[in-house]
């Protein structure tokens, strides 16, 4: 079933701009949920685990509200299984009561992980959304995750925007062939938009290359480092704020390299309890 979902923004204080300028995305890739009655999931994924992490997401949504002073307009996920997973996430907690909806669609990813959003239909009206595939050089469909393209009207400014949810093949098992044609489609998608009349767009994701590390603070630890693999590229938005969100217990000591490193749902066979091996990243989208 074709289902949609949400995508994250997040609002700084940053003086040039008013809270009614901007909106609030929030992303995070948020490993590997999958339905407990899949079979999908590591051994020992129950219903209980599966809830568990249903209210650990919803807590950390409020807990970057508390710090935007607004809940998210707009959530983007990567790495949930399926319509259902959202479905829970959204209705089994808290979340249920703020007015969100959700965007998904089936992708052609071997594990059976998509990218997925959800979206404040008080702030946000859904003009419309689709997959977009990934093809190899022989015009092959890739099995990987779909980009997923969805337009909005801005009900407070009327403006219309494009936001795309990305996860990108990772580099592991020679296939950056596959994130190079992963980045060729997001551009030629971008441009297509533009071309359509449609200025702003922002594109949120898990790109799997770690391009916008600087020396402060990443979203995944590999190898004892952090790197910042998640991010955001726009288009047509005056400024665009970004922070790396690591409140609540989304991270613990790390005993091996030193410092911190986010508290992952298994680790192997073994269940931690966290949530995922990605911290989420927040964005002010100034207009």
């Amino acid at each position: 079933m074709k289902k949609t979902a949400i995508l994250f923004l997040l609002l700084l204080t940053v003086p040039a701009f008013a809270q009614g300028d901007s909106l609030l995305v929030m992303f995070w890739n948020v490993e590997n949920f999958f339905d407990w009655r899949s079979g999908n999931g590591p051994q020992g994924w129950s219903a209980s685990r599966f809830y568990k992490k249903c209210e650990a997401v919803a807590k950390t949504v409020f807990l970057v509200a508390d710090d935007a002073g607004r809940l998210p307009d707009v959530i983007g996920f990567a790495e949930v299984e399926k319509f259902h997973v959202l479905r829970e996430t959204l209705f089994s907690t808290s979340l249920r009561k703020v007015g969100y909806r959700i965007v998904h669609f089936e992708s052609p990813d071997h594990r059976g992980i998509d990218c997925a959003l959800l979206y404040r239909y008080g702030s946000l009206r859904l003009l419309r959304a689709q997959p977009k595939h990934l093809y190899d050089s022989t015009g092959a469909v890739i099995a990987t995750r779909d980009i997923l393209l969805a337009e909005f009207e801005d009900l407070r400014t009327g403006d219309t925007l494009a936001l795309a949810v990305n996860h990108h093949p990772s580099q592991i098992g020679g296939k950056a062939d596959r994130r190079d044609a992963a980045m060729d489609r997001l551009t030629g998608l971008l441009d297509s938009l533009a071309e359509a009349g449609i200025g702003r767009t922002l594109a949120i994701g898990d790109f799997n290359q770690d391009r916008w590390h600087d020396g402060s603070h990443g979203t995944i630890k590999y190898n004892g480092n952090w790197e910042k693999i998640d991010g955001y590229f726009s288009r047509g938005f005056p400024a665009v704020r970004e922070s790396v969100f690591n409140g609540g217990n989304l991270t613990v000591p790390d005993k091996s390299s030193g410092g911190r490193k986010p508290l992952r749902t298994f680790s192997g066979p073994r269940y931690l309890g966290g949530v995922s091996d990605h911290l989420p990243i927040v964005l002010n989208v100034y207009f």
